[in-house]
């Protein structure tokens, strides 16, 4: 048998050949991806000195007569540049100015509309009194966010809806990125998804869609197979061959039953076997047309937790797995299995991470794996008491 982290360096092993090479999207569809390069700012953010609020704009000389009448000069809206209206900068009156606004050369403080009397901006040439004012409140200098040339995004780096507003607002409109890894999957069973009592809902599909999906992969194709190993192999060809997929990824059908049609097509020049886990001990690697295949047990758990333990990491993007305390007793499997429980974790009041098994152990208990949100491992032949270092495997 092998161990889990021996599987997963074969899986790596398999997936060697697969390169994942760099492409330009529209920066507004940018979210989630992971950018290829180091992306650097072509310019200050904020580009210029500009009001953090809705008021007037005081030199030093002002701020420094504080308290005290001024008279008040041109407004200046958001948008205008402030050297045609101020080509001398602030030269005596003080400057109406709004939030975001290029404020005039000489700036040295903004005072709020609301913090002067009488409260409201007053007309060109009239007098308001202004309050004390410090210097430098209320103004957002020119490269504070970042300066032109800093790294804004990191190759290798998860682009956020906030990586999105700092791209955009260098004026760029697309991004290389690590292209999405481009999957086959398969699975069925001649029991899955028919009309009869004895048949079954298919809700591998989905779930490993939705995984696909949360975890940067693309799903371009599905092959659903049955009981008939040749006409499996005859659809899973034509569908590399029209979608030329990096790898396939098939759930059920390679444990020891009369009806294992994956093992049966792809075990000739491949490796089925067991792994030291529960659940998802059997498991497969194998090629089909040159195209890489990790099989996957069938029963939904198993391929839920095998999924995240092999493929996820492999061709997506998975969390590193972290060390929690446990918070509550655990029992290992006797033999030389490792457990891994579906489980929450959470950070507790003094900062550290907690995790609690949630549902049973069983594989085929998906509706009792709805509120987890990692994975818990528990090591064989041990027993874990509350407040154990356990390793914990985030979802995403």
């Amino acid at each position: 048998m092998r161990s889990p982290e021996q599987h997963l360096e074969a899986v790596r092993r398999l997936l060697a050949d697969v390169i994942l090479e760099a492409e330009h999207v529209p920066v507004a569809e940018a979210a989630g991806r992971v950018s290829a390069v180091d992306v650097t700012a072509a310019f200050d953010s904020p580009r210029f000195d500009n009001s953090q609020m809705d008021g007037y704009a005081l030199s030093v000389n002002h701020v420094t007569a504080t308290p005290g009448q001024f008279r008040v000069g041109r407004t200046i809206p958001a948008g205008t540049d402030p050297d045609e209206v101020y080509p001398d900068g602030i030269n005596g009156a003080i400057v109406p100015v709004m939030t975001g606004s290029k404020v005039p050369r000489g700036t040295t403080s903004v005072v709020a509309v609301e913090d002067t009397t009488p409260g409201t901006f007053a007309e060109e040439g009239e007098f308001i009194h202004v309050p004390a004012v410090e210097h430098g409140q209320y103004v957002r200098r020119a490269g504070t966010d970042l300066a032109a040339g800093d790294v804004l995004l990191e190759a290798g780096a998860e682009i956020t809806a906030a990586g999105v507003a700092a791209l955009a607002g260098q004026a760029i409109e697309t991004v290389p990125v690590t292209r999405r890894a481009r999957i086959i999957v398969s699975t069925g069973g001649a029991e899955i998804g028919g009309p009869g009592a004895a048949s079954i809902p298919d809700s591998n599909t989905p779930m490993l869609r939705a995984l696909a999906r949360c975890y940067g992969i693309e799903v371009v194709a599905h092959v659903a197979t049955d009981d008939d190993p040749v006409k499996l192999r005859e659809s899973l060809t034509a569908s590399v061959e029209k979608h030329s997929p990096d790898a396939i990824v098939t759930s059920g059908g390679i444990s020891a039953g009369k009806f294992e049609v994956v093992r049966q097509i792809l075990e000739p020049g491949g490796w089925f076997g067991h792994v030291d886990q529960q659940p998802g001990g059997p498991q497969g690697l194998s090629r089909l047309a040159g195209v890489p295949v990790i099989c996957l047990p069938g029963n939904p758990v198993s391929t839920l937790v095998s999924f995240l333990l092999f493929v996820a990491p492999t061709l997506g993007r998975a969390p590193t797995p972290v060390t929690a305390l446990l918070d509550e007793e655990r029992h290992g499997l006797a033999g030389h299995r490792d457990q891994f429980l579906r489980g929450r974790i959470r950070v507790d009041e003094r900062g550290s991470l907690r995790a609690v098994g949630v549902g049973g152990a069983g594989s085929h208990l998906i509706a009792q794996a709805v509120d987890a949100n990692a994975l818990i491992r528990v090591p064989a032949a041990t027993t874990l008491n509350r407040g154990d270092a356990v390793t914990v495997y985030p979802f995403h």
